[in-house]
């Protein structure tokens, strides 16, 4: 598809159409019959809309629908699972706006049948099109170099065979002039780079990343940076992934990412996608599902120990951490305290997060319970059920404590390409974070046989260490 004015009248025009062929299409008296039948959801009688009132309802739909797919209507390259989760959740967010819109208004009201029966025919179609319409990468390959090492910019543009239209860089490499214009980045001596990498356009800075990927189709990234940190490096392999551009580093930076070949002599591909589009989709209705679940059916545990606590020591009932997310990005973990609210101020930061020994005078005695059976991670299922986290998959930890497992794993940092999980092939087989190198051998092999069967095996040995456990404090 077209970018630019083409690619946005499509997309409102298809939305707008799609829109209220739904609202016509489910409001015909066959379709209203039909739902009347379904057990419960057919209650009370589906209201069929006389031509006024249904240009009316037709009308209120468009007016929202198009307001919250509104950030889908800028073009932009996308991914096809994006894509579809994007468009899905702007589709709930309309269904639940027209849903408010005529709880405190009657008069925008829409007949509950209408409106379920709307929302799956939008949640079916609506992603197929705009799927049809995204962004595709060029025919021709577009290759930019990003990166603050000059050095480690030229050493890679005299590697790589792909046609390299430019790069982008922080302004601490450029030579600014006189004008305020961005020049051409400098040496370490300060001498002023004299080779091929003049010829090179410069595209702007880091902060301008997202931009220069859709304006010049960009499709592989070719990653030059001095170190491999969270903010820039990684930052850059974030934005490569949400854009669906290929990122390609040079073998020096290759024990820090997830590798998926070797490409022109000493560029090696990175592996930003490890799984199929389809194993995401099941993974994600696997979370949503397991976390729902559990939420409800734990519900009476959940406040049975939210008293506990509150009875055993003052202070609030849970406690919040951050933790270390995909592409080294972070995210709040919440979990049951377990601790005196003075011992967690002073010391917390400083426990890894394997740090469960019984004798500590600073865990409570609920805490010490909550530790053993492992209810004090109960709270996770709201991060897994948000998206932060997964049911599987690496177990998230403390971004100082990622620093520090570093020294004794130096290829740590490929942990960081898949989402974090509540359990995981490492905690299953006992192994925690003292020992970084076999924790990181486990979590690899678990990215790299990732499947539906593989995360229920998982699940149930986890549960099983979980009743094992709760059985062993019983009989004490």
């Amino acid at each position: 598809m077209a970018t630019g004015w083409r690619y946005r009248v499509a997309s409102v025009l298809g939305t707008a159409s799609l829109t209220a062929v739904a609202v016509w299409f489910v409001n015909y008296p066959l379709i209203q019959d039909a739902f009347s039948q379904v057990p419960v959801l057919g209650r009370p009688a589906p209201a069929v809309l006389s031509n006024g009132a249904l240009v009316f309802v037709i009308l209120t739909a468009l007016v929202v629908v198009l307001g919250a797919m509104w950030p889908l209507f800028k073009p932009r390259p996308r991914r096809v699972l994006a894509t579809i989760i994007l468009t899905q959740k702007r589709v709930f967010l309309a269904m639940v706006g027209l849903a408010a819109l005529g709880y405190f208004d009657y008069n925008y009201r829409m007949p509950r049948a209408t409106l379920m029966l709307g929302t799956a025919f939008l949640l079916l179609w609506l992603p197929a099109w705009m799927v049809a319409i995204r962004r595709r990468p060029s025919e021709q390959s577009r290759a930019i170099i990003v990166g603050d090492d000059p050095t480690a910019m030229e050493a890679i543009l005299e590697e790589t065979d792909l046609p390299v239209i430019g790069y982008v860089s922080p302004p601490s490499s450029y030579e600014a002039t006189e004008g305020g214009v961005v020049g051409k980045p400098e040496m370490s001596d300060g001498g002023a780079v004299t080779t091929r990498l003049d010829e090179l356009s410069n595209l702007g800075g880091l902060s301008r990343l997202d931009e220069v990927l859709v304006k010049y189709e960009i499709d592989t990234a070719l990653l030059a940076f001095a170190d491999t940190d969270r903010a820039e490096f990684f930052g850059t392999l974030d934005t490569c992934f949400d854009h669906g551009v290929t990122a390609m580093v040079h073998r020096n930076h290759a024990e820090d990412v997830l590798t998926a070949g070797v490409a022109g002599g000493e560029l090696v591909e990175v592996d930003l996608n490890p799984w199929d589009w389809q194993d995401y989709v099941v993974k994600r209705v696997f979370d949503v599902c397991f976390s729902a679940c559990g939420l409800v059916v734990l519900s009476p545990v959940i406040l049975a120990i939210a008293v506990a606590i509150k009875l055993d020591s003052p202070g609030p009932v849970l406690y919040s951490q951050e933790r270390t997310a995909e592409f080294g990005d972070t995210f709040t973990v919440y979990k049951f305290r377990s601790m005196i609210p003075e011992a967690e101020a002073e010391t917390g930061a400083k426990l890894s997060a394997e740090d469960r020994g019984d004798i500590d005078p600073r865990v409570t005695r609920v805490g010490r319970f909550l530790r053993k059976t492992h209810l004090d991670e109960i709270p996770q299922l709201w991060s897994i059920l948000t998206g932060d986290m997964s049911v599987v998959g690496p177990r998230p930890e403390r971004p100082e404590l990622d620093t520090n497992m570093e020294s004794g794993a130096a290829d740590w940092r490929r942990r960081w390409f898949v989402k974090p999980g509540l359990t995981g092939l490492a905690q299953i087989n006992a192994v925690t974070g003292h020992d970084p190198q076999e924790k990181l051998r486990y979590d690899i092999k678990y990215i790299r046989r990732q499947s539906f069967w593989f995360d229920v095996k998982i699940v149930i040995r986890q549960i099983w260490q979980v009743l094992d456990d709760l059985v062993e404090m019983i009989e004490k």
